[in-house]
């Protein structure tokens, strides 16, 4: 990942790279609670807080895995535009700079196509929109999946710091962010689609394939998916499935369903045999179908590794 904070805030100080003091991810959403505190404890040891966008959303559905009144609609629609998480990212801005820390925004994880331009004109768009909603909403720097879109963050930035090494002078005292702004998880428009079903059964099988062969990061559908995304995606799967999440054209999402969808997505894949997808499909089913909810993805994968 490229943290295009160094753009900024080391340029412009004229530090070496890698003596930069680490920010810290907040990407929990108990943590976005307990953002002061953080920042108060680390003192001089931390040079502020990260949105950690994608583990953020995972914790927001594993805090309230059981609430009816708390599912959220196909992951491609929980954007840093909805509600609860545009209050968590400007609570975030007004925190750092109330205490002189640097605020750092979240990853853009659109990745370039070699092969496809079409692609690349909607990833480059669509990264250039979150940059300059970031830099607008006063972040000092942020992160990119890839480096081919370093450039595209440095112009939205440029646009806004100039020469200055950050905006901590940008304070935010015009917004109130309370504990209801954080937790309201209503999006306006969503829904759970049979299309987020099936991406989220892809993305997760595809993902712990990887993962299981040693790879911790992977390219899929031209986004940067990571265990943060897979969790998400799984996570998903059991929330609807257990308070009972019906789709934009009736479907009532059950265990039977997500079976079917599992089957017909793992056979676009090439089916089981092909590299460790049959052991990936066989480990969501354990983290979609269980009862409890386990915690994190990796444990169960863990005894797998060898």
């Amino acid at each position: 990942m490229w943290n295009a904070v160094f753009t900024h805030a080391q340029q412009a100080l004229g530090i070496p790279h890698g003596s930069v003091r680490a920010t810290v991810l907040v990407e929990t959403l108990p943590a976005a609670f307990e953002m002061d505190e953080i920042l108060y404890e680390l003192r001089e040891h931390s040079a502020g807080l990260n949105a950690g966008r994608w583990d953020y959303i995972f914790s927001a559905i594993k805090t309230f895995q059981a609430d009816r009144t708390m599912l959220l609609p196909d992951r491609a629609q929980v954007t840093m535009t909805v509600p609860f998480m545009r209050s968590y990212a400007l609570l975030l801005v007004k925190t750092c700079h109330r205490r002189g820390a640097h605020a750092i925004g979240g990853m853009s994880a659109f990745i370039p196509s070699r092969r496809d331009e079409a692609v690349n004109t909607t990833a480059f768009a669509k990264v250039r929109e979150d940059k300059q909603r970031e830099s607008g909403d006063g972040y000092d720097g942020t992160w990119v999946a890839h480096p081919g879109l370093v450039p595209v963050a440095m112009e939205s930035f440029d646009a806004v710091l100039g020469s200055n090494a950050h905006q901590k002078h940008r304070q935010r005292d015009d917004i109130e962010i309370d504990a209801a702004a954080l937790t309201d998880f209503v999006v306006p428009g969503g829904m759970v689609t049979e299309a987020g079903i099936r991406m989220n059964v892809s993305v997760a099988i595809q993902y712990i394939d990887n993962w299981l062969r040693g790879i911790g990061a992977a390219a899929l559908f031209n986004l940067m998916e990571d265990a943060a995304t897979a969790e998400i995606s799984r996570a998903q799967l059991w929330q609807w499935i257990r308070n009972g999440a019906v789709t934009d054209d009736g479907q009532a999402v059950t265990k039977e369903l997500y079976l079917r969808i599992r089957e017909e997505e793992l056979a676009k894949l090439g089916g089981g045999e092909v590299g460790r997808q049959g052991e990936a499909a066989a480990l969501l089913d354990q983290l979609v179908l269980e009862d409890t909810f386990l915690p994190f993805l990796t444990l169960p994968a863990y005894p797998l590794l060898g």
